[in-house]
């Protein structure tokens, strides 16, 4: 540690550190119009100049270049100090007039107006770059440090000024925002760059409703709740250049060159909980998803609608206007033979609170388009009844079609469902303001390829197969790997928090034996009789057989097989049997059997 004094206070500062850097650690305050974490400094503005004492003598100096040194005396407010400060403030003011950055760091030096005058004929490019004092931060950062070098200097004296090349838009720019987050007066207009608007980076977990930056936290209860670093959309991936991230971060725990790595693990058992994913909107068409701003999914108003959402649960069009009439269509994508067969489960109860929060927040008026209310659990057919006397409107009948083409004069401006009711046997047309789409559960996209790696069948929908649907409701057929939650079929939370239990304590229970209990019918093979042709490795569900290419025969693991005979069938040389099961054990039952 170095010793050093600011102000007649003694701090200890690290070596390598500038006094800058050591004041604004002790809490003394230096101002400065150009430094920055990300750029090597270099005393630009002057402003955070200081008078510094060593060996008896005295100078001013600025305080970003300066490095500490055992014994140094530093004064922040000398004199000296005050009246370099007030003349850099009189001369930006001469350069920026209009500079509200200015004018504030100049009342708080006591400089509230200029001596200095700029030339007539200079005036004009005040208003060019208003704001502007040269100290080329946006330049350095864009060229040094994101490497991309789209702006730079351009000309002399009083006409100096930043600039793109040939002032011309350029596609150079990637609109990383750079250059104006640096900028100390805020004087970097983008579209005098490139015409272009940044692009917005959308965030998943909010389904593109709001934005996100390349380095972001997933959501907020992240498990490890740690940052990732978007590649595909972060400067240095993209440049070779930026690492503001990796500069910044006191804990020293960013690395960009560290790469993806398989890691390889020996496990006991497996719970497979890959969860589901909605049905896509953008395959119903006459809903107006995409066509229509206002058609929202179900998972887009879930995050609309909660405290920590885009909106921070204000529930508003895309226009920041509050609905009047909202229609909730039931059954998007579920129980239609060309889509999804299959009753999704949770469609009814989370459209009714949706209802209900929709009606509290807003008070708008509430449409709910249904074919049946499928209200099984605990709680479930009083909530409903509570929102019949809340005055939700529930009309029998699917919604066919959401439309902008108007018939009267209450429609215009609005958007229409057009719907059946079954329960009257007319047509409707129900104008509103906002359409909620309740879409269907479906499996995850590489649930074929899960299903293949650990050896699970898939039921109706592609969902997973459990062993038996009463009695091991979350075993698979292979010993040891479970399954757990909307995977291995549509269901609520009560139920996937259930299951999941259950399957922890059978995974716990397994492990907990020390000895597994193979079953005595399991596949063999004869060596002898085995001709090598691979059928068996190919037709074992399990995974159980392999092929010796030193013996040239196959081999089966015993505890991975589970005796189902597709290996015995399907042996053209008769090699493999079923241990236990032979056939002439089978026909010596069958002689025990008669003789009796």
């Amino acid at each position: 540690m170095v010793k050093i004094t600011i102000d007649g206070r003694k701090i200890d500062a690290r070596e390598g550190q500038t006094v800058l850097q050591a004041a604004k650690e002790a809490g003394i305050d230096i101002p400065t119009l150009c430094h920055h974490e990300s750029l090597d400094p270099y005393g630009a503005c002057r402003f955070c100049t200081v008078e510094v004492k060593s060996r008896g003598k005295t100078k001013l100096v600025t305080s970003c270049t300066l490095p500490v040194a055992e014994g140094q005396e530093i004064r922040t407010r000398s004199e000296k100090v005050k009246k370099t400060r007030k003349i850099l403030a009189e001369l930006m003011l001469a350069r920026c007039p209009n500079s509200t950055v200015i004018r504030d760091l100049a009342r708080k030096v006591g400089v509230n107006r200029s001596r200095f005058r700029r030339p007539p004929e200079d005036l004009a490019t005040i208003t060019d770059q208003e704001g502007c004092i040269l100290c080329g931060m946006c330049v350095r950062i864009c060229d040094d440090v994101m490497q991309v070098g789209a702006i730079g200097f351009e000309g002399r004296g009083v006409r100096r000024k930043v600039t793109n090349p040939f002032r011309e838009p350029s596609d150079t720019c990637l609109v990383c925002g750079a250059c104006s987050s640096v900028c100390p007066t805020r004087a970097i207009e983008h579209s005098r760059i490139r015409p272009q608007k940044p692009e917005v980076i959308p965030f998943e977990f909010e389904e593109g409703m709001s934005g996100r930056k390349p380095i972001y936290m997933e959501f907020a209860q992240a498990v490890p709740k740690v940052p990732v670093i978007d590649e595909d959309t972060c400067m240095h991936f993209r440049t070779g250049g930026c690492k503001v991230c990796e500069d910044n971060c006191s804990a020293e725990a960013i690395d960009h060159e560290m790469e993806e790595k398989i890691e390889e693990i020996e496990v006991g058992t497996i719970i497979v909980a890959t969860g589901f994913k909605l049905y896509e909107a953008e395959k119903l068409s006459r809903y107006g998803y995409k066509a229509y701003p206002d058609v929202y999914t179900s998972l887009e108003f879930e995050r609309l609608c909660h405290a920590s959402g885009p909106t921070m649960g204000k529930i508003q069009t895309r226009a920041g206007k509050k609905p009047e009439a909202v229609a909730i269509l039931h059954c998007i994508g579920s129980r239609d033979e060309n889509h999804l067969e299959y009753c999704s489960r949770v469609c009814c109860m989370y459209s009714l609170k949706f209802a209900h929060l929709v009606r509290e927040k807003t008070g708008a008026e509430v449409y709910n388009f249904y074919i049946d209310i499928r209200s099984p659990g605990k709680g479930y057919e009083e909530f409903y009844k509570r929102l019949l006397k809340e005055g939700v409107h529930f009309i029998r009948g699917k919604g066919t079609e959401v439309t902008d083409v108007w018939e009267t004069e209450e429609e215009k401006g609005k958007l229409v469902v057009i719907s059946e009711d079954t329960l009257l046997g007319v047509r409707r047309r129900v104008p509103v303001d906002m359409v909620i789409l309740s879409l269907g559960l479906r499996p995850q996209d590489d649930a074929d390829q899960v299903s293949h790696l650990f050896s699970i069948g898939c039921a109706q929908g592609g969902f997973f197969l459990e062993k038996h649907p009463k009695l091991a409701p979350v075993d698979t057929p292979s010993d040891g790997i479970y399954i757990a939650g909307a995977c291995q079929g549509p269901k609520d939370i009560p139920d996937t928090v259930a299951q999941g239990a259950a399957a922890a304590a059978s995974a716990l229970s397994l492990m907990d034996k020390g000895k597994v209990v193979l079953e005595p019918v399991r596949a063999k093979i004869d060596e002898e009789k085995c001709c090598g042709c691979k059928l068996c490795v190919a037709n074992c569900p399990y995974q159980a057989i392999d092929y010796n290419e030193e013996k040239k025969v196959s081999m089966v693991h015993p505890e991975l097989c589970k005796g189902c005979g597709t290996c015995a069938a399907g042996c053209p040389s008769g090699a493999a049997t079923q241990e236990n099961f032979e056939d002439v054990q089978i026909f010596a039952e069958i002689e025990g059997a008669l003789a009796e």
